[in-house]
This record gives structure tokens, sequence and C-alpha cells, in this order.
């Protein structure tokens, strides 16, 4: 099952909006098969190590790290598959959370005779597909803020510099948070300061992740540079100016009208259309403003912060915009889930403990 997370990994930035799966074929106390779902449309972990393991999988044990699918989707379902192969057990990480497999798959397998053993190395494969397992239980995608800030907590001096905070080695292991993301997400303050590409750059094959601006006012300039590249670009809006929708839709982006509140997108709403366009995991790079605002209304599962051994002084610019705190208990609590060493910064992965708004 190790070696099966291990090959689900290889799928890491071209699933989308499928989970990533490896699998592992065993006969004799050896492998006779392995193989990972690469790509939306194309065969599932369990189909290709079955072809590759041709008559040889009648009798074999097979390790995945998801419940074979049993129904009909982009492809054929995994289990009927695995039956007609003559698989004789089964050892499954971890159930589907899609409501058209949910146990289902494990079900078939069982009535068709097969022994089937779930739970082993559990926790592993949750990680592999935090985006997919919340967007399936909730209707919401998993949000992961990135921040590079200084040791004192400063994303830029006072004029706006922040390039470069940290490290070449910190900014390209956040090019890989990105490549595996489904949307990158910045706000128009950081649009219009730097004119980001919104790209993930990275060395292998990945899915382009769509690019989102929040921008209320549709101040987005139809010059922006992430307009012309490669992949969508979407502006996500409450202004209902024709003209300028015009103009940024002839630039090349799509136009999203969303509801409001206080004068402000409602992000909530953004979040959810996201998941109904089957987003998994959504990268946040954004200014304080818009970094503050999702954190005030619960909306980030992680922050992934890469910080510099830097000081940049009280003056300059804050990582979060957030309200006056009067009393320790009203701070919000975070837990330090993992740190690492990359280059000459430290990156610290943290889960949200509790909320700012009380709910």
């Amino acid at each position: 099952m190790q070696r099966a997370l291990e090959l689900a990994k290889r799928g890491l930035f071209t699933t989308q909006p499928n989970p990533r799966v490896g699998c592992v074929l065993v006969k004799d106390n050896k492998i006779i098969a392995e193989a990972w779902h690469a790509k939306a449309g194309e065969a599932h972990a369990e189909i290709h190590a079955l072809k590759q393991a041709g008559e040889h999988a009648r009798g074999a044990d097979c390790y995945v790290t998801l419940e074979p699918c049993s129904h009909h989707g982009r492809t054929g379902p995994c289990c009927e598959a695995l039956i007609k192969a003559g698989i004789k057990r089964v050892f499954v990480a971890m159930q589907d959370p899609n409501p058209l497999v949910a146990g289902q798959g494990l079900q078939r397998l069982q009535q068709a005779g097969v022994e089937v053993n779930i739970g082993l190395c559990e926790q592993a494969a949750h990680a592999l597909n935090p985006g997919f397992i919340k967007r399936m239980e909730t209707g919401m995608p998993y949000v992961r803020a990135k921040l590079a800030m200084s040791l004192d907590g400063r994303t830029a001096l006072k004029n706006g510099v922040s390039q470069w905070i940290t490290g070449p080695e910190a900014r390209a292991d956040g090019h890989r948070l990105r490549a595996q993301s489904s949307a990158i997400i910045t706000g128009i303050g950081t649009l219009l300061a730097d004119d980001p590409q919104l790209t993930a750059r990275v060395d292998s094959e990945t899915y382009y992740p769509l690019r989102v601006i929040v921008d209320s006012h549709l101040r987005t300039p139809p010059t922006a540079r992430c307009l012309s590249l490669p992949g969508k670009t979407l502006i996500a809006t409450c202004s209902k100016d024709t003209v300028k929708q015009t103009a940024l839709t002839q630039a090349g982006a799509e136009i999203l009208v969303l509801p409001q509140r206080n004068d402000k997108i409602y992000l909530q709403a953004l979040l959810a259309e996201l998941a109904r366009r089957e987003c998994n995991e959504v990268h946040i790079e954004a200014g304080a403003i818009l970094t503050g605002a999702l954190l005030q209304e619960n909306l980030v599962d992680e922050l992934v912060c890469y910080i510099a051994p830097k000081l940049l002084g009280d003056q300059a610019r804050a990582a979060f915009q957030l309200p006056e705190f009067l009393q320790l208990s009203e701070v919000p609590q975070l837990k330090i889930v993992n740190a690492e060493i990359i280059g000459e910064d430290v990156k610290v992965f943290l889960q949200l403990q509790n909320c700012l708004d009380g709910s």
C-alpha cells in the first residue's frame, strides 16, 4: 500500500478533477503490476495495472489507495474489471466519498466473492486528496492560502516592494503547490501591483489551474498578462458594468457576477461556484485584505507560510488585515501540522483551530 501511495503522487499535478489514485497487484509475494491514475478521461489506476498483469492477474491481490469505482463516468467501473480479471483479494486504503460510489464498489466486490479489506494506510490516503474529499462531502473546495513573509510577519516593504523576500527554492516549492491546485485566486490589489501570470511553473507536465481574480468593481485592465496566457482566467465581480465586462471578455476573460456583502464579493458564493466547476484544491496568493477576509469568514483550511530570515520592520506591510483583538481569547488559534527547511527559508503548514466570526 505504501508503494501504491507513492505511485498515486505521480498524478499530483494532472488528475484534476479526479482524485489521485495508485494501484499495485501482488501475486506469490511479488509485485506483478503497478500503476497510477494520470488524467481525467483516461483509464484508472486499476485498469492500467490489470493490463500490465494480463492473465497473471488471476488469483492476485490488489492494493489500491481509493475504493474502486462502481459507476459509468468518463470510464467504466473498475470493480467489474477486477472481478472479471479474477482478483482474489482487494486491499483499499479508504472508501470513496463520491456519492456515486460510496461503498458500492466494495459491496459489488464482496458480492462477487472477492475478499475486501479497507483502512490500510487510510490517513495517508486522505492526505493525498483533501480537495476531492472535501468537495464530495461538503460541496466546497479545500482552500490553501500561501504566504511568503519575513520573520516579523511582513509580506512587502511599505512602498510595496516584495521581490524577493524568500529564496528561489521556496519560490519553486510554491509553484508546486500551485500546480497541484485546481484554481489560483488573487485579489485586484495584487493584480494591479504585480501583474502576476498566475501560472504553475514546474518541470513536469501539469494541469492548467483556473486563474481567478477577485475584482469587485472590475478594475482589471484588459492588458493584464494573465488574460493572454494558456488556460482560463475568471474575473469574479459584483459589478454589472457591461462596458467593462465586454472589454475584459474580448481580452480573454470570463466574467462571473456574484452576490455582494458590504460592497464586496460574497466569497463563500465564489468558492461554491468553483466547487460546482469541479475545483478540488483552491490556492490563494493574495494581499492582506483578501487573505484576511477569507480567514474572517472561516473559509481557509490551511495556511502555508514561507518564512525568510529577514526583518522588514513595523512600517512594512502585514500579511493579514484582521479586526482589532481586545482579548487573547479572541485571537485565531492555529495548529502547526508540519515545518521544514526549504533552501534558506522555513516552510510551515498550519491548520485553523477556530474562526474569527465565532461560528
